[in-house]
């Protein structure tokens, strides 16, 4: 039986994730952690054969943790759990340590599949994130959702108080976003942004 720990604050979902993995003839939870300083303790005394780790939990940033807990533990196998698809967040998760990445709503015979990949050193990417990561690659540009939806806005031609108003945030947040999708597209000004994207169907 493989022995999985789960990192997860979501009480919920993990006790659905107890279930399932449980029920399955491969793996069986032996402990659970709503947060990091308890992760950290249960580690001291029991090393599991996969660490289901969520990206997001309260107490620190689940990157930073992976790749403190790879150093700590360099034989520890650990499989991404996260609600997050963004490419470069898969990139980061995986440079820091993890074997694998899985998203939360995958089917339960996917993330046995990704369990037993993993515990096997083998890497494990979702079907979903490798089809995403698959367009990236053919792609010259990579967008997020989040950026999807603000280059529409730009080439409708908002401006940024008003995008900021229309995506309940910030002005300042807005701006960043704007300077990172000039930089992603290798764009000089807004005009040759708009052009960009249009040209390369960016925009749905």
């Amino acid at each position: 039986m493989i022995k999985v720990i789960i990192v997860d604050d979501h009480k919920i979902l993990v006790e659905e994730l107890v279930k399932l993995i449980n029920a399955s003839d491969i793996a069986i939870v032996t402990d659970v952690c709503f947060d990091a300083q308890s992760c950290r303790s249960i580690l001291k005394n029991n090393m599991p054969d996969v660490l289901l780790l969520d990206v997001n939990i309260p107490d620190t940033d689940g990157m930073k943790l992976c790749k403190e807990l790879k150093e700590l533990y360099p034989e520890l196998k650990i499989l991404a759990l996260s609600s997050f698809s963004e490419y470069l967040i898969v990139k980061k998760m995986l440079e820091n340590g993890a074997k694998g990445y899985t998203l939360k709503n995958v089917l339960y015979e996917e993330l046995v599949k990704g369990i037993l990949s993993v515990a096997y050193g083998k890497t494990f990417i979702c079907h979903e994130l490798e089809l995403q990561i698959k367009k990236e690659s053919e792609s010259s540009v990579w967008l997020t959702p989040r950026e999807n939806g603000l280059l529409k806005l730009i080439t409708e031609g908002y401006t940024n108080p008003e995008i900021a108003e229309k995506l309940f945030l910030s002005p300042e947040t807005i701006k960043g976003y704007r300077k990172n999708l000039l930089f992603k597209l290798g764009a000089k000004n807004t005009a040759m942004m708009v052009k960009i994207a249009l040209e390369q169907k960016l925009i749905m």
